[in-house]
């Protein structure tokens, strides 16, 4: 069976999870009659709560005898850390975006590590059908993203689709069609087979599933050779450092879950049972001849807060995980599957330094660990200044603001009072984009 592995990338709320929705729904991974509610790879509370995602996943579905492996990525740049390594799975990806607002900063961060590890874009403008919107407009601006991003002249020919996740339909021209099959048959055009290097077995672990049932589970592309049930294997780690393990069980993904496999062939997403102790980054190789494959890199904290146990008189009061073993525990737990997250034991034995992306990398973490019974006190969050060739540099972040007009003036000043300049302000129908 043929096999295709895609990545759906794209800004903030500009349909991402949806289109996966109508992916699985197009290929019947359900029963007509089953209820399945909107946003099916949302499965986290907090991600329902919230309406973003904040883990990638992966669903598998099968369209015209080949095996479409699918992975959903989070939008916002706090979540960079997830989008960067799951790309090393995919060979092409789906840029989605939205029919009026056009490409906005997290495209070009998620567009750009896609670029760079030479996957095939396929760019999908999606709400078409919404009021105000200017999909040509749209078009060109994507274009000029790709051109100022260094495309590659191959890259530059991309296809385009346009369509409403919403309302179930994507063509290949801006016309309203029956169903999304011309975006799946796209895929299977343009999306290139897996590369296939002979040799013995190599895969990198890119993400790590957990199961009460089944302990930690690695996951990841098998980029050569093939890896069997029961196989023994050199589990090839950071420094070095190389562990001979066996493979207990393997599982390939179909549907929203798992299915048990035999044996799985290089090009295919795998999740390998029996491993403990590995790490993301790590290559699972051949026992006999171990290469390992380059690691991956993440980029920078931002930000770093001080967490510590709570000696407030209300102690013990909320959560059953008080002591600082427990904390000092959980944040090291944290920091084997949360790449982009950093933590350092401060002079102080009750309290740790805890280094993430952004506001919302570390208030994710915090509201988790408070539903898991834990409790703590947090600091402010402090900016991380770097020197760079002998010069202080701190982080900045870029504001898009979509305003109706009569509003603008109050919006450049409270951005100005917060030392803000101000690079772009032009009217799109009756908003003001700054």
């Amino acid at each position: 069976m043929q096999i295709r592995n895609i990545a759906i990338i794209a800004h903030v709320d500009h349909g991402k999870t949806t289109l996966v929705d109508r992916i699985l729904h197009a290929t019947h991974v359900f029963r007509d009659n089953q209820e399945t509610g909107e946003l099916i790879m949302d499965s986290n509370d907090l991600e329902r709560e919230r309406g973003i995602t904040i883990f990638s996943k992966n669903a598998a579905v099968e369209y015209k005898d080949t095996k479409i492996n699918v992975i959903d990525t989070p939008g916002h740049s706090d979540f960079g850390g997830e989008v960067e390594r799951v790309l090393k799975m995919a060979d092409g990806v789906l840029l989605l975006v939205d029919a009026f607002e056009g490409p906005m900063p997290q495209t070009r961060f998620v567009l750009q590590k896609a670029l760079q590890l030479n996957l095939k874009p396929i760019v999908v403008i999606n709400k078409v059908d919404k009021p105000n919107c200017r999909p040509d407009e749209v078009h060109e601006a994507v274009f000029e993203l790709f051109f100022t991003l260094d495309a590659t002249e191959e890259q530059l020919d991309f296809p385009t689709f346009y369509g409403s996740g919403k309302n179930g339909w994507f063509n290949d021209k801006n016309e309203q069609c029956e169903d999304i099959t011309p975006l799946l048959d796209g895929i299977l055009k343009y999306v290139p087979a897996p590369k296939v290097a002979e040799g013995p077995l190599q895969m990198q672990i890119t993400s790590l599933d957990y199961s009460s049932f089944l302990g930690r589970i690695a996951v990841g592309k098998v980029a050569r050779g093939s890896i069997k049930e029961g196989q023994s294997i050199a589990l090839m780690q950071a420094e070095g450092v190389i562990k001979r393990l066996k493979v207990k069980e393997l599982y390939t993904f179909m549907g929203m879950g798992k299915k048990k496999a035999a044996e799985v062939m290089a090009g295919d997403i795998c999740a390998v049972v029996g491993l403990e102790e590995f790490n993301i980054g790590d290559t699972i190789a051949d026992i006999d001849n171990p290469e390992a494959l380059p690691t991956i890199s993440v980029d920078e904290p931002t930000m770093s807060m001080l967490f510590g146990i709570n000696n407030s008189p209300f102690f013990g009061k909320d959560g059953k995980f008080v002591t600082s073993r427990h904390l000092r525990d959980r944040l090291m737990k944290e920091t084997e599957k949360n790449l982009a997250l950093r933590v350092e034991d401060t002079e102080s034995a009750d309290s740790f330094l805890v280094f993430g992306r952004g506001i919302l990398h570390l208030g994710i973490l915090i509201e988790t660990m408070r539903r898991e019974g834990f409790e703590l006190t947090i600091g402010q969050p402090q900016v991380l200044v770097k020197e760079i060739n002998g010069k202080k540099n701190e982080p900045f972040e870029n504001l898009v603001v979509d305003v109706p007009s009569d509003y603008s003036g109050k919006v450049i000043d409270m951005v100005t009072r917060r030392k803000g300049e101000m690079l772009v302000m032009e009217s799109k129908g009756q908003m003001q984009h700054l």
